[in-house]
């Protein structure tokens, strides 16, 4: 992970650490809180929604409406949170991560290493990647005989989720585009059947991935402050000492059963049981790409490791705190969505419409991939999903391709990498992360936003450039 010391590396070193530190001190200043974000975002869109024509009733039915349009998804994050903690906290998971932060002889090689076990780990899920990543920032943070700056450690280990996760198994879209029982039929008379084979597997998907995943580590490392201007936890004021053991007994019998690990045997055979049926009745692409499974597996594996209820129930109260921010803000980010989707004016079209027609009319086989790429960038400011955001995009877009006569497999790579690129500056997913690592916002975004200023030109590129080295087929319908 440790990089030659050279002059040029020096001087690039300084001048991508300089831009960092004073993108940072700007967010510092100006950037708000993540709910001050989303509410102004809120007023953006309102603002837009009236200014196209809808009604301000109908703007605010589609507010009302769409606020709880994520109650699901708000769920399965809290859940992947308290999950993922309660895994991470355990002894055995503790023990790893520790010998893991040991690894990095100084505080550059400590960010480097965060970076890229953050990008490994969204390629398997990258729900679990903002947890492994927060947690393996923490025990960085604890080593006394490293001076490592935690706000780039902590940004590093956000790269999962603004680099390389879609371009991995956890990617819904790819995942959505080749379970035909998974797909509206609307949506599925567009496209067809596209295997992975065609997606994520496609060698420029795999050639693409890696070049970002290069980028990204090289990036992190060279932005890491240099020791003299690195902020520690403790200058923040992070408390990262780590939970004393629990060495209490049952002071009355009621609480025997708390103690013991009879009753976590019987719910992980029973889950392990669950888990049998899933992979013999389904494809192991199909089981894992499930959120709902890995949260399971989660919540099994972190009962397992903490053996007794009562180790186990510590654990998740201790996680409950870091859900604060996600319960409350994301059904804020349901209404945009349903007010850029449902309020419409008196013909019947919605800032979303607007968009596609303009997109549209706009793009030609030359031009799609970098149009597709800039557009889905951009929406996804506003409607953040993790991949979900792709049943609203898929319709105009793919039937875009499938005229302009484009792959519609890297057109689902396309809308991946480019899913990507605004979680570098949209707070939406930094919440799980930020709130284990005991950071806000504005701590990391100044080096999120030079990651984004670097990988916006270069993942349009590679989008582009690989889409020449395509040809396009037409849709597979199943059976």
């Amino acid at each position: 992970m440790e990089f030659a010391d050279t002059t040029k590396a020096d001087a690039a070193e300084g001048t991508l650490a300089r831009l960092a530190l004073r993108f940072t001190d700007f967010a510092e200043r100006w950037f708000p809180d993540a709910f001050v974000f989303v509410a102004l975002a809120v007023a953006i869109v309102v603002a837009g929604a009236l200014l196209n024509g809808a009604q301000p009733m109908a703007v605010a039915s589609a507010f009302g409406d769409g606020y709880w349009s994520l109650i699901i998804f708000t769920m399965q994050m809290a859940l992947m949170v308290i999950s993922g903690y309660v895994v991470a906290v355990s002894a055995p998971v503790e023990r790893f991560i520790t010998w893991l932060a040991s690894l990095p002889k100084t505080g550059r090689g400590a960010v480097t290493l965060a970076a890229a076990m953050s990008m490994a780990a969204s390629l398997i899920g990258w729900a679990m990647s903002l947890v492994f990543g927060a947690m393996l920032v923490r025990a960085l943070g604890r080593r006394r005989d490293l001076t490592m700056d935690y706000r780039a450690a902590a940004a590093a280990a956000y790269l999962g989720l603004g680099a390389t996760w879609a371009l991995g198994i956890s990617s819904s879209a790819a995942q959505l585009q080749a379970n035909p029982g998974s797909m509206p039929k609307a949506l599925l008379e567009i496209t067809g059947v596209i295997p992975l084979t065609q997606t994520i597997f496609l060698w420029q998907s795999m050639l693409m991935m890696s070049l970002i995943f290069a980028l990204s580590v090289v990036v992190a490392h060279f932005s890491a402050p240099s020791i003299e201007k690195s902020v520690t936890a403790e200058q923040i004021g992070v408390d990262l000492s780590p939970a004393p053991a629990d060495e209490t007994q049952p002071s009355r019998p009621g609480e025997w059963l708390e103690y013991s690990p009879l009753l976590t045997l019987v719910l992980v055979g029973i889950s392990v049981l669950w888990f049998v049926n899933e992979f013999q009745t389904k494809s192991v692409l199909t089981a894992v790409s499930n959120l709902n499974t890995y949260n399971f597996f989660f919540i099994t594996l972190g009962l397992l490791l903490h053996w007794r209820p009562r180790n186990f129930l510590k654990a998740v109260q201790k996680a409950m705190p870091a859900t604060g921010g996600i319960i409350i803000q994301f059904p804020l980010y349901g209404a945009i969505a349903a007010i850029l989707t449902q309020a419409k004016n008196a013909a019947g079209v919605s800032i979303s419409d607007q968009i596609a027609h303009a997109f549209v009319s706009m793009t030609t086989q030359d031009t799609f991939a970098i149009a597709v790429g800039i557009y889905s960038a951009v929406l996804g400011m506003f409607i953040p999903s993790g991949g979900g955001k792709w049943l609203l995009e898929a319709p105009y877009v793919m039937q875009a391709a499938n005229e302009l006569k484009v792959h519609l497999g890297w057109t689902v790579q396309i809308y991946n990498a480019a899913e990507a690129l605004p979680n570098l500056i949209n707070p939406f997913f930094m919440l799980p992360l930020l709130s284990i690592a005991g950071l806000k916002v504005r701590d990391i975004v100044g080096f999120t936003f030079l990651q984004f200023l670097l990988h916006t030109p270069f993942v349009l590129f590679l989008l582009w450039l690989f889409a020449m080295t395509l040809t396009y087929v037409p849709p597979v319908m199943p059976g």
